[in-house]
């Protein structure tokens, strides 16, 4: 190649360089020439927002102030305050929050985010699932979205809304780490029934709002885990929620069976199940209340509970939701094995008592 081609080619490599400085610098020359949209949907995504679930769920979370009175060393009255959130259930005023944040209270004070107070009846109270449901004065207020079939999985990303240390509403974000925490125990008033996450949950959250990322009732917040432990929180979930809500709307309490007894799933108890009559799932009892209907109708420790009703038994949780669905005074029938004889009998369900 001459010298005077090199020349020319050089020239055209400097003017097309040039070129392509001069439209990086000139915006106005980019947009001429259809290069921004391109490179903004490259350099610039749209950012991830929750600004939608907040919108559909932060009206309808409120804050709950208790009072109770209370003696000093002097004999003078003061009132000690406790601090926590609830969640408008129905446009009529209907409130749910936590036992602990309104247990004992004399009086109970709901501020919503409209800036309205309101002193709260209580409707009802549930220790069992550490739940209490409210009722103002008040209609068309915002009940918050659910959904009746709505399942939280491991792995949702959450939102919990709530009053933490009275700052004003806040919303935190986590993830669903495990649902479905559970245990039978005869010992024990209570199972636990949680949705464990990372959501972060502080004084003043307690009774708050668990949203999914459309603004969905997920659960109640109501604890953390024990000192020690970082970012683990729990929630009770939706269903649970609802179910309790209607209970206590119906009857103003909620009555449990009662059986008195404690198990574990064969398949985690290191039971062998070879005989032909044995089902291979099943409840292996591990303790029974010596006091209580479990051991009058004649089970023991030992025992594989097979089926009630003629249903089989495949988890603990199951057995206890018929368990406590039960009416007290009724009678459940029960297969069960033991030495590897199946057995049936017919066990009246007692009531449920907080201590039990």
């Amino acid at each position: 190649m001459s010298f005077k081609i090199r020349h020319i080619f050089n020239a055209i490599a400097y003017g097309l360089a040039v070129a392509m400085l001069v439209i990086i610098l000139t915006p106005s020359l980019r947009n001429n020439l259809g290069l921004n949209k391109f490179t903004d949907n490259v350099i610039r995504p749209d950012a991830m927002s929750f600004a939608f679930a907040v919108q559909q769920a932060a009206p309808s979370v409120v804050n709950v102030y208790s009072v109770t009175l209370s003696k000093n060393t002097l004999g003078e009255q003061q009132n000690l305050n406790d601090l926590g959130s609830g969640v408008i259930m129905t446009s009529e005023g209907h409130i749910l929050t936590n036992y602990h944040v309104v247990d004992n209270a004399e009086l109970i004070m709901v501020l919503l985010q409209d800036g309205r107070q309101f002193n709260a009846e209580v409707i009802g109270l549930d220790q069992v699932t550490d739940l209490a449901l409210l009722k103002i004065d008040a209609n068309n207020l915002p009940a918050i979205p659910q959904d009746p079939d709505l399942e939280a999985q491991v792995g949702d990303i959450v939102l919990a809304i709530g009053n933490p240390l009275n700052l004003g509403q806040t919303i935190t974000q986590g993830i669903i780490s495990a649902t479905g925490q559970k245990g039978l125990s005869s010992s024990k008033s209570s199972h636990s029934d949680f949705i464990q996450m990372d959501a972060a949950i502080n004084l003043g959250n307690s009774g708050g709002a668990l949203v999914n990322s459309r603004g969905m009732l997920v659960g109640i917040n109501t604890a953390k885990a024990q000192r020690g432990i970082q970012g683990i929180f729990f929630a009770i979930p939706y269903k649970l929620a609802k179910h309790i809500t209607d209970r206590l709307l119906a009857d103003g309490e909620v009555t449990r069976g009662y059986l008195g007894l404690g198990g574990t799933p064969i398949n985690q108890a290191g039971v062998s199940v070879k005989s032909s009559v044995e089902s291979i799932a099943g409840i292996k009892i591990t303790d029974v209340d010596p006091f209580g209907p479990a051991w009058t109708g004649g089970l023991r420790s030992g025992d594989i509970m097979l089926a009630i009703n003629g249903k089989q038994l495949v988890s603990v949780q199951e057995l206890l939701n018929i368990i406590e669905r039960t009416t007290p005074g009724d009678y459940l029938q029960i297969s069960f094995s033991r030495n590897r004889v199946i057995i049936n009998k017919d066990v009246q369900v007692g009531k449920l008592e907080i201590g039990n």
